[in-house]
């Protein structure tokens, strides 16, 4: 133990304060893990531990009779919903006073945010006339701080988001990667109450994005845990150096300044893509009226939006590694670059078809 981990200090002598993003696959097992590292770091090192766990906040789907889920787009507006809701205890752990509802709060969500963090004995509420307030518990003002967002965070986007946050207010940060196969993911979630559907599982098992510390510089204080192979008293220990190292070397403004604009560039990524998505679609759908419009033959009419469409998705798929094979230039930023490569690419196509035909 450090003298830094002894007072329960960074290396500059400021009280330990950290995030920690818990992601995998549903069952992966992360749950589990998140409550014996609390317990863990409660027992035997004496630090304030908080896990947030998404599942319990954020909305279940709405009793419709079909499981229907609220759509990527709300899901993604609650999911910052949430992260504002970190925000405001993490100004009150910095600046101290107490903490009330933001304005404009969804209240259902706010009160199971609430009452996660009076749970685990991190608040308690003060009387108030004009609305409910709450203030830290001593321990948290006291004690080295570490919070785990329990989820599956399976895009890069959502965790850099946590990381912003860790940045603003000087926090370490780190990420634990709970690796399971998907075959286990789905043997364990039928065990389970209130499954998760098979085919989010193996979607989302498509679309994971791990932890990449050697392209991302921000991911540094990464860790892969193979979950079930990996015992968890063994993780559990490997865990323990890691995140002593994240709450000794908070994120500094400093650092953030070196990698920004490549660290930004990384997490706008997600947008850009949805707008080169919708561009091309676009594109392609308007290639397919011109087609009609020309009266291609109504085989070669499917044959030839089979092709565009095979097309669209390696030029999405060229996009999220790189730029390697259809774009010229190193990873763009500019969606007209994008529609003119692709056009280049789609009227070598159209060429083909409509020569077959005359």
């Amino acid at each position: 133990m450090t003298a830094a981990e002894a007072r329960g200090a960074d290396r500059e002598g400021r009280r330990a304060l950290g995030l920690c993003v818990l992601c995998g696959l549903p069952a992966a097992g992360k749950s589990t893990f998140a409550r014996a590292l609390a317990r863990r770091l409660r027992q035997e090192r004496g630090w304030a531990v908080g896990v947030l766990s998404y599942d319990d906040v954020l909305p279940e789907a709405p009793p419709d009779g079909a499981g229907a889920r609220p759509p990527p787009s709300q899901w993604k507006t609650l999911r910052q919903e949430l992260l504002k809701y970190l925000e405001c205890f993490l100004m009150v752990v910095i600046n101290g006073g107490q903490m009330s509802a933001p304005a404009n709060v969804a209240e259902a969500m706010w009160e199971a945010f609430i009452t996660c963090l009076k749970d685990q004995d991190l608040v308690f509420p003060v009387v108030s006339e004009a609305q409910s307030c709450y203030v830290l518990a001593k321990t948290v003002i006291s004690r080295p701080l570490l919070l785990v967002l329990d989820d599956n965070f399976y895009y890069q986007s959502m965790r850099y988001e946590v990381y912003q946050l860790a940045r603003k207010y000087s926090f370490g940060f780190c990420q634990l990667y709970l690796d399971c196969t998907l075959e286990t993911c789905l043997q364990r979630n039928c065990q389970r109450p209130g499954a998760v559907p098979n085919e989010t599982i193996h979607l989302m098992g498509k679309k994971i994005e791990k932890p990449n510390p050697g392209k991302n510089a921000w991911e540094h204080n990464s860790l892969t845990i193979q979950s079930p192979a990996c015992s968890l008293e063994a993780s559990l220990e490997v865990t323990d150096i890691l995140l002593t190292t994240a709450l000794e070397n908070p994120v500094k403004h400093t650092e953030d300044n070196v990698e920004q604009k490549e660290t930004d560039r990384i997490i706008c990524s997600a947008n850009f893509l949805h707008k080169a998505d919708q561009a091309l679609r676009r594109t392609v759908s308007q290639t397919m009226k011109e087609a009609k419009d020309e009266q291609l033959l109504p085989n070669n009419l499917k044959l030839l939006a089979e092709e565009l469409n095979k097309l669209k998705a390696e030029f999405l798929e060229d996009l999220r590694q790189g730029n390697k094979k259809y774009l010229c230039f190193p990873q763009t930023t500019d969606i007209s670059d994008v529609i003119s490569s692709f056009c280049s690419e789609k009227d070598n196509i159209i060429q083909k078809y409509f020569s077959k035909q005359h």
